[in-house]
């Protein structure tokens, strides 16, 4: 195993450690745009977690899921900015 391998194996233990406390916030927020924002964390650790499997295994069809989760999610925060600009008029 490589030096390079190994630091992608240790990124994605971390990002594992990472997901697993946004999800605890997530599950605990006290309002809804905590939530939101643990939530667009979330997508973005699984993003990255998908980029680094996709490196380790060699296959690049993941990519794809990788761009479309990250479509996603983008269109997930824009609509709820959108939500809180009309509740708060």
């Amino acid at each position: 195993m490589s030096l390079f391998q190994s630091t992608l194996l240790l990124s994605m233990v971390m990002l594992s450690l990472c997901l697993l406390l946004t999800v605890v916030r997530f599950a605990i927020g006290p309002s809804l745009p905590d939530r939101v924002t643990a939530f667009d964390l979330i997508v973005a650790n699984v993003i990255g977690m998908i980029a680094i499997y996709t490196e380790l295994s060699n296959n690049q069809d993941l990519i794809d899921v990788a761009m479309i989760l990250s479509l996603f999610g983008f269109l997930g925060s824009v609509s709820f900015a959108y939500y809180m600009m009309r509740t708060t008029k």
